[in-house]
């Protein structure tokens, strides 16, 4: 995966997370996963088309989502209905959605696919071929592990160079 596709996300994710939630996160060891990767309890996943393709997947735990849920409404959340579900899922609208701004600068032109969230213990979301690098971002209410599982299309493969 180029350095061009992951950088934005690095610098989106730290620029949304800082102004949602007050305070700047801190990003853990990157590490590269095959295409099979365990999730968390809670995980949103946004595809990107375009010049850039691939999935991108936000996983935390059910504890950090109602932190982050509850963070973002304002208001405790203590069960997590349509209202919070909303919540969590923007907040991966919004990292994805200004990744996409950051790669266009680049000259990556991308879409994102609306949001989808899946919930549940020892859940393995399979990215087919692509291996996923995964970005520990650590923030006061809890642990969201990116998963970044992109290429770029065939006649891109060397726009850079």
């Amino acid at each position: 995966m180029k350095v061009e596709f992951i950088n934005p996300f690095v610098s989106a994710s730290f620029s949304v997370l800082t102004a949602v939630l007050g305070s700047e996160p801190t990003k853990g060891k990157i590490s590269l996963r095959p295409a099979h990767l365990p999730s968390g309890e809670c995980s949103i996943i946004t595809g990107v088309t375009g010049m850039v393709s691939g999935q991108v997947v936000y996983g935390m735990s059910m504890e950090t989502a109602y932190r982050l849920a509850s963070a973002m409404i304002g208001m405790p959340v203590t069960e997590f209905d349509q209202l919070a579900a909303s919540a969590i899922s923007e907040l991966g609208n919004m990292i994805t959605g200004n990744s996409m701004s950051l790669l266009a600068q680049a000259g990556y032109i991308c879409d994102i696919t609306p949001p989808t969230i899946i919930r549940g213990k020892s859940m393995r979301i399979s990215t087919v071929d692509i291996h996923a690098l995964m970005i520990p971002m650590i923030t006061s209410y809890g642990e969201i592990e990116i998963a970044l599982s992109l290429r770029g299309q065939a006649g891109e493969l060397n726009k850079a160079a």
